[in-house]
C-alpha cells in the first residue's frame, strides 16, 4: 500500500509533491467547511482548485483542467452568494431543488459533458475509456458545484457519486494522493448529506 503512494512520486519534482500536498490538505478543508454550511468553503476550496488546475494541466489531463477553472470561477461566485445577509441572517438557506432547477442542472449537465469533449478534441487528444469517465464525472461535479453556490442539498447526491468514479480512476492514473483525497471526500460528503438534512428537516422549506 505504501509503495503506490510512493512508485509513482520517485521522479517526481519535490515542489510538485508539496503543492499536491497542499491541495490534499484544502480540499479536504473546503468539503469540512461546506459540511458546517460555513463560508470558509470557498476561500479553501478556492486554493485548492488554483493549484489543481496547474497540477493537472502538467499532467496533461485538460478536461481535469477545465473543470477545476470552472470552480475557479464558481468558489467567487458561490462566496459571493453565501456573504449575501437578509435581516442579519444568511439570504440563501438550505433547500431542495424545484422541477426547474433540476432541468437546469440536467441541462447543465448535458452542456458540460459537449464542451469537455469539445476539449479534448481541440487538443487532438485521444479520448480513451478514462476520459470518457472523466468528461461524465465533470459533468457531475459542474452541477454538484452550481447546486452548492444556491445551498441546494442535491448537490452532496452528485459530489458523492462523482467522488466514487474519481476515487479509481486516479489511483490507476498512479496519483495516489488524489486518490486518497476523493476517498475522504466521499467520506465528507456523505456525512454533510446527512447534516444538510437534519438542517432541512428542521427548518420549513418552500420551493
Amino acid at each position: 500500500m505504501i509503495e503506490f503512494f510512493t512508485e509513482a512520486y520517485k521522479n517526481t519534482p519535490w515542489i510538485v509533491i508539496i503543492l499536491e500536498a497542499i491541495t490534499f490538505i484544502f480540499g479536504i478543508a473546503s468539503v469540512y467547511y461546506a459540511k458546517q454550511e460555513n463560508i470558509l468553503v470557498y476561500p479553501t476550496g478556492l486554493i485548492a482548485t488554483t493549484i489543481t488546475v496547474y497540477l493537472l494541466y502538467r499532467a496533461g489531463y485538460f478536461g481535469d483542467m477545465v473543470i477545476n477553472i470552472y470552480y475557479s470561477v464558481m468558489s467567487i461566485y458561490g462566496w459571493y452568494k453565501w456573504s449575501i445577509k437578509k435581516e442579519n441572517t444568511n439570504a440563501v438557506a438550505i433547500s431542495r431543488t424545484s422541477r426547474h432547477e433540476k432541468l437546469t442542472g440536467f441541462g447543465m449537465f448535458l452542456l458540460t459533458i459537449i464542451v469537455i469533449f469539445a476539449v479534448y478534441k481541440a487538443f487532438g487528444y485521444e479520448i480513451k475509456t478514462e476520459n470518457y469517465l472523466d468528461i461524465f464525472t465533470s459533468g457531475l461535479f459542474f452541477t454538484a458545484m452550481w447546486y452548492m453556490a444556491f445551498k441546494k442539498i442535491e448537490n452532496w447526491t452528485l459530489w458523492i457519486i462523482g467522488d466514487l468514479i474519481a476515487v479509481p480512476i486516479y489511483a490507476y492514473r498512479g496519483l495516489g494522493i488524489l486518490s486518497l483525497e476523493y476517498v475522504v471526500f466521499t467520506i465528507l460528503a456523505i456525512l454533510a448529506y446527512i447534516e444538510w438534512r437534519k438542517i432541512l428537516s428542521n427548518s420549513p422549506q418552500t420551493s
